[in-house]
């Protein structure tokens, strides 16, 4: 039985990068005023349909059908129906599917210059972060480092900063010595966690709840939308505002697949990306202020920390920003650090 549901998913799978590449490679040309596509280009993302990436996708798509009076459609794959992040990034490089929506830190691997956005506690604020990114110049930059790797990128949202959650009260630097961490398998991740002494452990996402279950681990790191949707908050107690990285989400789409579309197609896609970006930030800021309600509500308890205590995060995680610095495009690491 369970044989026969994955062949059944393969197929089904199968049938949609067919359908993809039979326009990506024979359709993808300009329509016509009155041409309408036979099938809808697909766009793939590894995260569950409760998130601001697939709002952020879905308003995409909603968009280019819109500004196109309904002529482009573009259907939306989400929680790895396509694959998970790795595949989705080679699949979209290789053009059998044109749209990926997914955070930027699987893509390091790809684009060593997107390490810049793993550099700690570089922001105060979300529009701090969000004015960085739309800088024409920064934008520009990291629009090359997209193309060179075979892809367009069409826009950067976000779900917040990325908090910490622990069942040890933190109010100063000290109080990080020796948690046991839960960190995505990133070496610059698990690089700053070190440098503040505690103890990074990386771990599958699926095992973090058990994980804190049973004390496997005391803590982990998440945006509050994460956090709230796996209920992670029930196994801890407290919340905190870390802040320490952005938890940014790229819209991007197969490089040749775009510049093989008309000035109109592309201007469509562009402008409806615009959108997108916009409408997925202001739901990313409601959705967080909800997010923060239920964990309060909770008894969960959620700490703000003191100046004095992120500048010595800052001053502790140099080694971190030296290690980047060094990986990273010199002009893309001054834009992003405002140097």
């Amino acid at each position: 039985m369970k044989l026969s549901k994955m062949k059944t998913r393969f197929l089904s799978i199968g049938l949609v990068l067919a359908s993809a590449s039979a326009l990506v490679f024979t359709g993808c040309k300009s329509f016509g005023v009155d041409e309408v596509q036979r099938y809808a280009w697909p766009l793939a993302t590894a995260s569950p349909e409760d998130t601001v990436t697939q709002i952020f996708s879905e308003k995409f798509a909603e968009e280019v059908a819109r500004l196109s009076d309904g002529k482009m459609k573009i259907q939306v794959y989400a929680n790895s129906t396509l694959g998970g992040d790795r595949d989705l990034l080679e699949t979209c490089a290789d053009g059998d599917i044109p749209f990926v929506v997914q955070n930027t830190a699987p893509q390091v691997t790809f684009m060593p210059d997107l390490a810049v956005f793993d550099l700690p506690c570089v922001f105060d604020s979300l529009d701090e972060c969000r004015k960085t990114i739309d800088e024409p110049d920064f934008y520009r930059l990291i629009s090359d480092v997209y193309t060179n790797g075979g892809y367009h990128l069409l826009g950067i949202a976000d779900q917040g900063f990325r908090v910490m959650s622990t069942n040890k009260e933190v109010s100063d630097f000290a109080d990080f010595k020796g948690q046991k961490i839960r960190t995505m398998e990133n070496s610059y991740h698990l690089a700053f966690w070190k440098s503040l002494k505690a103890n990074p452990t990386p771990m599958s996402f699926s095992e973090v709840y058990i994980g804190l279950q049973q004390h496997t681990i005391d803590a982990q790191e998440n945006p509050y939308e994460v956090i709230v949707s796996n209920k992670l908050y029930e196994q801890q107690k407290y919340i905190v505002e870390t802040n320490h990285l952005p938890h940014l989400i790229s819209l991007i789409v197969n490089d040749d697949f775009f510049q093989n579309l008309s000035k109109e197609e592309q201007d469509i896609m562009t402008r409806a990306a615009r959108t997108a970006t916009e409408y997925a930030r202001e739901r990313s800021d409601e959705r967080i202020a909800d997010r923060v309600a239920v964990i309060e509500e909770s008894g969960t308890q959620i700490l703000t920390l003191a100046d004095e205590v992120r500048n010595e995060i800052r001053r502790n995680s140099q080694e971190v920003y030296a290690s980047i610095r060094g990986t990273v495009s010199e002009d893309i690491y001054n834009a992003y650090v405002g140097e």
